[in-house]
């Protein structure tokens, strides 16, 4: 009888905790990134072009200082390949309309 008291206070004195993280997100990183993928594919259009890729270096620089950061640094680096390719094609263009005048 002595054994069957202790099983029963050993069974009640248990305290099982359960600790669930919420998933946090990154809206302003996920949006730099999204208008980064935009971008790569609208990229040629004249104003919508550039107006995609800064808002999208501009986002994404930001969600850079907010956790997760994944989707922002992908972002960042997509936008600022993207603004450097276009203004290396802008400054060939205009060179080459430069010499031909």
């Amino acid at each position: 009888m002595e054994e069957n008291q202790n099983n029963e206070q050993s069974s009640q004195g248990q305290t099982i905790i359960i600790n669930q993280q919420q998933k946090k997100s990154n809206g302003l990183g996920t949006a730099g990134f999204v208008l980064a993928l935009i971008a790569l594919f609208l990229g040629w259009v004249p104003v919508l072009g550039w107006i995609l890729w800064l808002l999208g270096l501009i986002f994404s620089f930001i969600g850079v200082f907010k956790k997760p950061k994944g989707l922002a640094i992908a972002g960042l680096v997509i936008s600022l390949i993207g603004i450097i390719v276009l203004i290396v094609i802008s400054a060939g263009v205009l060179g080459g309309v430069s010499n031909f005048m």
